[in-house]
């Protein structure tokens, strides 16, 4: 798909590009002579794209992604982010009102791991590694990754992962749930806007409130959770998106049977 594909490869520091006719935005990190490794100056893009993306209502899903060669490889240590920010890596300590899908080909390892972690979904590539190879410098998680992963993939793979630093196949990551969907290398960023455009396609006032009831109900115990489903889930029913819908649903399906009926 080349419409998310850039003029000269990438965007610089970082930068947001709307598909062609899509409201999905591709929001790449542009260091791929430092395995997109995350400096200040791109940690302060990163978060200025998904603000930017976030408050945009004709933006609906955001795809991040890297390169090729590395989706990211963690903060630059040379050029630490701002740790008392929104997150050390741009946006990881922020909840968006709408998804974001990681488009990972190469490598996704320390900082880079808890970035895919923030995402929704990730697709990966069938050659991607993963892996917190900060465990090595003595660096610890800071962007969401204690946190998130064990929700991801359960306590004890999370603990095997963080405590040991090894590396991570995609078979591996795909197989305890860190990756979603695995596509062959190099086609990752193609396989994730596709995935955006199904999920920015459904009646989307739906698909806010139950990704948001996913997200609360993981906070809470299951009474608040079901409440909080239920609240979400009324306000949507009983909204003029969803009559609407509705209605036209219920007329195409009445158009149906009409047309069964005369043969």
């Amino acid at each position: 798909m080349e419409a998310c594909r850039p003029a000269g490869g990438h965007f610089g520091a970082c930068a947001g590009n709307r598909v062609t006719g899509s409201s999905v935005r591709v929001i790449r990190i542009g260091q791929p002579q430092v395995r997109n490794a995350v400096d200040s100056e791109t940690a302060a893009r990163l978060h200025d794209e998904f603000t930017a993306f976030d408050a945009d209502p004709t933006a609906k899903v955001a795809v991040l992604t890297g390169d090729t060669a590395a989706f990211c490889s963690g903060a630059n240590l040379k050029d630490l982010p701002d740790l008392r920010d929104d997150g050390p890596l741009g946006p990881t300590r922020r909840q968006l009102s709408k998804p974001v899908v990681a488009a990972i080909d190469g490598w996704c390892v320390a900082g880079g791991m808890e970035l895919a972690a923030w995402c929704d979904l990730r697709v990966a590539g069938d050659t991607a590694r993963f892996g917190f190879f900060d465990r090595r410098h003595g660096v610890p998680l800071v962007d969401g990754g204690t946190y998130r992963l064990p929700k991801l993939v359960g306590l004890g793979r999370a603990l095997d992962l963080i405590l040991t630093g090894r590396e991570m196949s995609v078979a591996e990551a795909h197989t305890i749930g860190f990756v979603d969907r695995v596509v062959p290398a190099g086609t990752a960023l193609d396989a994730a806007v596709e995935l955006a455009e199904q999920i920015a396609a459904h009646p989307w006032r739906c698909v806010l409130s139950d990704r948001a009831a996913v997200y609360a109900g993981l906070e809470l115990g299951t009474r608040q959770a079901l409440a909080a489903e239920d609240e979400l889930g009324q306000s949507t029913i009983f909204s003029v998106d969803f009559i609407s819908q509705l209605a036209r649903t219920t007329m195409r399906g009445a158009l149906r049977r009409v047309k069964s009926a005369i043969g």
